[in-house]
C-alpha cells in the first residue's frame, strides 16, 4: 500500500451517515477530544469504503460512521484515559485511525435505525468482541452482516472491536499528523 492524500468523507458524497463521537461527550472519555467534525480518509481506504457503501445498499442498508482519521494527539488522549492495548492501540505501534486507514461504523436500516450490535460503540467491554459467546443470535447475524460489508470491501476487522475496521497492511504506513487540511483540534 502506498501513502496518498487524506480525503474528505461526507454523506452527500458517499452516501453515508456520520456521527464522529469524538467530537461530542458521548464517548469513553465523556468530553469532546476533537474541536471540529472532520471525516477524512486515506485515499485506498476511502476507495474501499466506496464498495462497502455499495454492498450495504445492495441489501437497504447504510454505513453510520463513528471515526475515521484520527490525529497522533487524540490517539494519545485515548490512551492516557485507558491505557488498554486491547482497545486502544499503545502510542509506540500507533492506531491505524491516524494512519488514515481505520473506520468505526455500523449499520443502519431505511429509517436510520441502527443495527443491534449488542454494545454500543466504544464499549470497552468483553461483549465487543466480533464473535462473544453468549450474544443473542441476531447480534451475531447483525454483527457478521457488517462484517461481510467489510470483508467484501477489503477491509479487516480485529478481534475486540465489532465496529472497527481498517486496510490490511496499515502498519508500514506512517502517522499523520494533519496540519495542512484543517487538523482537527483537541480541546
Amino acid at each position: 500500500m502506498t501513502r496518498s492524500r487524506l480525503l474528505p468523507v461526507t454523506r452527500e458524497t458517499h452516501h453515508v451517515q456520520i456521527d464522529l463521537v469524538y467530537a461530542t461527550d458521548r464517548n469513553l472519555t465523556g468530553k469532546p477530544i476533537y474541536k471540529t467534525q472532520h471525516c477524512l480518509l486515506l485515499e485506498p481506504a476511502e476507495a474501499a469504503l466506496r464498495k462497502a457503501v455499495t454492498i450495504a445498499q445492495s441489501f437497504g442498508a447504510t454505513l453510520k460512521i463513528f471515526d475515521a482519521y484520527r490525529p497522533p494527539q487524540a490517539q494519545e488522549v485515548l490512551w492516557n484515559f485507558l491505557p488498554d492495548p486491547t482497545f486502544i492501540a499503545d502510542l509506540g505501534r500507533g492506531s491505524n485511525h491516524s494512519r488514515g486507514t481505520a473506520v468505526d461504523l455500523t449499520l443502519v436500516d431505511s429509517d436510520g435505525i441502527e443495527f443491534d450490535m449488542g454494545t454500543g460503540f466504544d464499549a470497552m467491554v468483553p461483549e465487543s468482541g466480533h464473535f462473544h459467546a453468549g450474544l443473542p443470535a441476531h447480534v451475531q447475524r447483525n454483527r457478521t452482516l457488517l462484517l461481510g460489508v467489510m470483508h467484501g470491501a477489503g477491509f479487516a476487522h480485529i478481534p475486540s472491536e465489532w465496529w472497527h475496521y481498517e486496510l490490511p497492511g496499515s502498519r508500514e504506513l506512517a502517522l499523520i499528523d494533519n496540519e495542512e487540511s484543517g487538523p482537527l483540534r483537541l480541546m
